[in-house]
C-alpha cells in the first residue's frame, strides 16, 4: 500500500469522528454525514490553524448545510447534458469524463455533491460506456477527467482510462481535474508522473483556494508534475470567509506562480443546495479582480467567471475599464483609476466593397484598357 493510500485510511470520515474530535451534536453530525459524506485526510487536517479558519471552513461540515435554502442540487444542469452516466457533453468539442465518485477530501462547497461520494452514480463500470461515446463522436477533441478526483484511481486503473482515450484517433488533448496537489500532495509520485508522460499532451488543472494550502509538500507535488512536462492551471472558487479579501487572493495567485501553477479560473460560487453560506456578491469578485490587475503580473490574473445556471457555460466577468465614447475616441481608465483617451478607427460600412481596379494589357507596346468581366456581366 502506498503512503497516500495509508493516509486515506486514517481520514476523519464518520459522524462519530465529528462528535469525538470536533464536539458536534450527535444528531447533527449524523445528518451532515448522510447529506454529504465527510472525509478529511490527515495532511489536509494538519493545515487547520484554528477553528473556523479558511481551511476549516472548506473541510469541516457546518449545520448551515442543512438549511432549506431553495437552491438546486444540479445548478449547472449537468445531468441534462449527460448522454451516458460517465459523460457530461456541454460544449461542442470537449466532454467531462467522470471516472470516480471518490475524493481524498470532500469540499463542503462541492457543486457535484449530489453524486460525489456515491459510487452508485459515478463508477468505473461506466468507463467503457464513456469511451464508446467519445469514440463515436469525432467532434470531441478534448477530454477532461473528473469525478470525484481521477487521481483517486490507482496508477493501473488511471492508465487504462488514458490508454483508452489515446486509442481514439480524434482525441488531441487530455486534461485531469484534480485537487490532489493541494489536499493530498503525497499522491503525486515519480511512478505516477512517469506514467502520465506516456500520454502527452496531458494538462492538469488543480484547485488551491487559500495561500495556506501552498505548502512545501504542495510545491514538491507541483514541481514533479511540471518537471514531467505537464502544464498546470488552477481553478479557485471565491468563498465568503475563505478568500474573499483582495490581499488574500493576491498572495494566493503569487504563490501559485512560484509553484509553476498558472491561475486559470476564479469561479463565482455555484448556487448549489447547502452551500449558500459560501456565496459572495459578484461585486466582491469584481473588487478583487480590480485589485489584481496592474498590481501584479498578468500571469497571476485568472479569468473571473460565472458558470451560468442551467448549463449556459462559463461567462467571464470583468471590471469596467471602458468608460464611454467621445466622438470616435474611447475613454478608458487604468488600474490606478487614471483616465485615458484612445483614438479609435471608424468602422467601414458592412456592405462596402473597394472600387474595381482597371486592368491593362500590353499590345504592340501600348497599354490597352480592359473592362473587368464582372462589370459587363461575363460569367
Amino acid at each position: 500500500m502506498e503512503l497516500w493510500q495509508e493516509m486515506l485510511r486514517q481520514s476523519v470520515d464518520t459522524g462519530k469522528d465529528l462528535v469525538e474530535r470536533f464536539g458536534f451534536d450527535e444528531a447533527a453530525a449524523k445528518k451532515l454525514n448522510s447529506l454529504f459524506h465527510i472525509r478529511i485526510n490527515p495532511y489536509y487536517l494538519s493545515l487547520i490553524r484554528y477553528p473556523g479558519d479558511p481551511i476549516w471552513k472548506q473541510c469541516i461540515p457546518d449545520v448551515q448545510e442543512l438549511a432549506e435554502d431553495g437552491l438546486p442540487e444540479d445548478p449547472l444542469a449537468e445531468d441534462s447534458h449527460s448522454p451516458v452516466p460517465s459523460i457530461v457533453h456541454r460544449y461542442p468539442d470537449r466532454v467531462l469524463f467522470l471516472t470516480t465518485s471518490q475524493c481524498s477530501m470532500y469540499c463542503r462547497f462541492c457543486t457535484r455533491k449530489r453524486k460525489v461520494g456515491d459510487s452508485s452514480k459515478i463508477n468505473m463500470k461506466y468507463i467503457q460506456d464513456g469511451l464508446n461515446y467519445i469514440a463515436s463522436h469525432p467532434e470531441i477533441r478534448d477530454v477532461i477527467l473528473s469525478g470525484g478526483d481521477p487521481l483517486m484511481l490507482t496508477d493501473y486503473l488511471l492508465e487504462r482510462v488514458l490508454k483508452g482515450l489515446r486509442d481514439i484517433p480524434h482525441i488531441q488533448i487530455i486534461r485531469l481535474g484534480t485537487k490532489m496537489p493541494c489536499v493530498l500532495p503525497q499522491r503525486i509520485t515519480l511512478k505516477l508522473t512517469r506514467m502520465l508522460k506516456k500520454y502527452h499532451p496531458v494538462y492538469i488543472n488543480t484547485h488551491f483556494n487559500h495561500p495556506w494550502e501552498c505548502t512545501p509538500e504542495a510545491k514538491r507535488a507541483c514541481d514533479m508534475l511540471a518537471d514531467a512536462g505537464i502544464p498546470l492551471g488552477n481553478q479557485a472558487v471565491l468563498m465568503k470567509g475563505v478568500n474573499d479579501e483582495p490581499d488574500v487572493m493576491l498572495e494566493l495567485m503569487r504563490k501559485l506562480l512560484t509553484m509553476r501553477v498558472r491561475p486559470y479560473y476564479l469561479y463565482q460560487a455555484d448556487i448549489t443546495k447547502g452551500t449558500d453560506h459560501f456565496r459572495t456578491p459578484v461585486s466582491k469578485g469584481l473588487e478583487i479582480m480590480d485589485k489584481l490587475r496592474g498590481h501584479t503580473s498578468g500571469l497571476a490574473i485568472p479569468y473571473y467567471v460565472i458558470d451560468a445556471p442551467g448549463g449556459g457555460g462559463k461567462i467571464p466577468i470583468l471590471p469596467q475599464y471602458v468608460l464611454g465614447r467621445a466622438g470616435k475616441n474611447i475613454i478608458l481608465r487604468n488600474y490606478k483609476y487614471e483616465i485615458f483617451t484612445y483614438p479609435d478607427l471608424e468602422e467601414e460600412p458592412v456592405n462596402h466593397h473597394p472600387p474595381v481596379e482597371k486592368q491593362f494589357k500590353r499590345k504592340n507596346g501600348k497599354k490597352k484598357e480592359l473592362i473587368p468581366d464582372e462589370v459587363v456581366g461575363v460569367k
